[in-house]
């Protein structure tokens, strides 16, 4: 990889960091703000939405990308098609999800069902193109893939990338971890162009996780989550990398089950005791944050459990998952 890409990784990282301060300022002002759930009181204080800044970092750094491999490197073949294509996905999920977070998560958002079907129109893209490699553990799918395993990848992955939400630092976190993770699996599989996509995203995610960390002071909103979980999926077909990423999703696999099991009806948020420590919110675990708090109430006998360790513990799982995942697929 030429040096000067590494720059198109600093443009993402630096835009979205300029840019979160007067978006933080200005969600305030126009009353664009979520309540902490996490904390004593639900104070409603942090400006919500602020993935909106992340998908803008990114999309600078990637269409800088392009610039260079067009007006540098004299290559404006395949690979520049597929980054569109990438870009046309990310920007219908980024759109499904802000309307979802105007809609409000407290007044019911969009249906499940609306969520489906609008993200469906994100995979368009990479359907009319037919990316990726048509054939699974050695089964040619051939018109199956573009029409079946391209949609429910693309969906599964942009959907369930929420499930595993709602503290201080987590989404931004888990995106941090999983891409980074791709990104090196991409670059030693021979798809280093993919890897410089990851990266703008990992970068454009380190920016906001700085705002986003415990306490945080702006939340990603579905916009964020939405575009992170696409741009997996799109990682992941392209690269011909399905099965790795699969492993990586492992947490939000067992998440997707375990919301299944309160019917989609039971939230992640933990019961914040007098003394601002977590608790279970109900008798049975409806999410891995649950299990976290859960293992923590046990591990630390009695002493008060807070937001940053219920996240570093799920993050540990996931750096496990990865590192698996690495010495069992590669």
């Amino acid at each position: 990889m030429e040096p000067l890409l590494l720059f198109t990784i600093f443009i993402s990282f630096f835009c979205t960091f300029l840019a979160m301060p007067f978006w933080i300022k200005k969600a305030k002002q126009i009353g664009l703000v979520w309540e902490d759930m996490n904390k004593l009181n639900h104070p409603k204080n942090v400006a919500g939405s602020g993935g909106l800044i992340v998908v803008f970092g990114f999309l600078l750094g990637v269409l800088l990308y392009i610039a260079i491999r067009i007006f540098y490197f004299k290559d404006g073949g395949d690979i520049t098609s597929y980054l569109f294509v990438i870009l046309a996905v990310l920007l219908i999920s980024s759109i499904v999800g802000i309307v979802d977070d105007l809609f409000g998560w407290q007044k019911g958002g969009l249906s499940a069902k609306s969520r489906l079907f609008l993200i469906l129109f994100a995979a368009i893209p990479l359907m009319v193109i037919n990316a990726g490699e048509s054939s699974i553990l050695g089964f040619e799918l051939g018109i199956l893939f573009p029409l079946i395993v391209i949609p429910l990848g693309v969906v599964g992955a942009t959907t369930t990338f929420n499930f595993l939400a709602g503290y201080n630092g987590l989404e931004a976190g888990q995106g941090i971890l999983i891409l980074s993770a791709l990104a090196f699996v991409t670059f030693i599989t021979g798809n280093s162009w993919l890897s410089v996509v990851a990266l703008c995203m990992v970068a454009a995610l380190l920016a906001f996780y700085i705002f986003n960390k415990y306490p945080a002071k702006v939340f990603p909103g579905d916009v964020m989550t939405y575009a992170v979980g696409a741009l997996i999926a799109c990682i992941a077909i392209l690269g011909n990398i399905e099965k790795i990423a699969l492993f990586f999703f492992i947490p939000y696999l067992l998440e997707t089950v375990l919301k299944l099991r309160g019917k989609l009806k039971k939230y992640s948020f933990a019961k914040v005791n007098e003394d601002g420590g977590l608790d279970m919110p109900y008798n049975k675990i409806y999410g891995l944050e649950h299990l976290a708090i859960k293992i923590l109430k046990k591990t630390k006998q009695g002493k008060k459990i807070n937001e940053k360790e219920v996240v570093y513990l799920i993050y540990g799982f996931q750096l496990i998952i990865i590192a698996l995942g690495l010495a069992l697929l590669l």
